[in-house]
């Protein structure tokens, strides 16, 4: 063992969590809690409520750098992870800049204020919506072909997390996340949608559902993460994670029904985005090789998972 990592044993290891309290992030920061990590959640907003007592909060806007540099000017860390952010497909024309801004900006802002002495990993959750239109099944070595300012400010930031470790050493990694679903989802995303509908035995808008897309269940995505974090090979690297299997969306809309009992969808009743990618699933090589991970949760156990939880709410 490096005497770098003996050191790291015989201390609590520091992880600040950028966007801790959305979906991705309160999964990271349950995690790390249970690994005995000290964890700092950065988001814009508290959410008092919900906070864990043994988590230190910091509310801050990563587009803001001057407030950023002076939340964390005496903070130091082994392990970064930005999970901020948020899907949203605005045309540039229509106001898309902010979230260009958002993606990219806030990326660059956090560099500028964190402290790099001990920084061991940084991790940026990147989108499969960064490969466009290319074909399936998408692999890290296509070129990007960004369809809205969201996936251009993912591509941005990607790009310049490489540029930064080729020419500084930064320890960044993108893990470009396909569909993760599970318990904790925001109602307003697709598959809470779903279930919901199903659940009140309601109709509910879907279209034809003949996309086909790769979901991965939030427990597998996270495991992923923390590999990430410890792989010395990922450091510079894009990597893919999703399941790497091909499902169409009308699958999962009839898997949920079936295995709720009850609802009633709407197909055909929602368009399709324009430029929408019809096949969009990951190759996830890379992953099996350089994190040594593969997800473990099958599509419907993980969906019994997902129902269950949104019961109990």
């Amino acid at each position: 063992m490096e005497p770098a990592d003996q050191e790291m044993k015989q201390q609590q290891i520091r992880l600040l969590v950028v966007g801790g309290n959305g979906f991705i992030g309160k999964h990271v920061v349950s995690h790390a809690l249970r690994l005995g990590w000290s964890v700092t959640s950065l988001s814009l907003q508290f959410k008092g409520e919900t906070n864990l007592s043994n988590v230190n909060y910091i509310s801050a806007d990563i587009s803001d750098n001057v407030l950023l540099k002076e939340k964390l000017r005496e903070a130091s860390f082994e392990y970064v992870i930005n999970c901020a952010g948020y899907i949203d497909h605005t045309p540039f024309s229509k106001g898309g800049g902010k979230v260009f801004d958002t993606h990219f900006g806030g990326v660059l802002n956090l560099i500028e204020s964190l402290n790099r002495e001990n920084l061991r990993s940084f991790i940026n959750i990147g989108s499969s919506d960064e490969y466009g239109d290319n074909e399936a099944p998408q692999v890290e070595a296509q070129r990007e072909v960004p369809i809205s300012p969201y996936s251009m400010g993912k591509v941005a930031a990607t790009h310049f997390l490489q540029m930064l470790y080729r020419t500084e050493n930064f320890p960044a990694t993108t893990l470009r996340l396909f569909l993760t679903y599970g318990p904790g989802q925001n109602n307003q995303r697709f598959l809470p949608q779903i279930i919901l509908g199903c659940l009140e035995d309601r109709p509910f808008s879907t279209s034809k559902g003949e996309q086909l897309r790769d979901f991965c269940f939030v427990q597998d995505t996270i495991e992923s993460i923390f590999a990430a974090f410890d792989s010395p090979a990922a450091k510079g690297e894009v990597i893919n994670i999703g399941s790497g299997q091909p499902v169409s969306i009308r699958h999962v809309v009839e898997t949920v029904h079936m295995l709720i009992g009850k609802g009633k969808p709407q197909y055909g009743e929602v368009s399709y985005r324009s430029g929408e990618n019809m096949e969009l699933y990951a190759n996830i090589s890379k992953a099996k090789a350089l994190l040594d991970w593969e997800p473990k949760v099958a599509l419907e156990a993980g969906l019994n998972k997902t129902i269950q939880s949104i019961k109990d709410l």
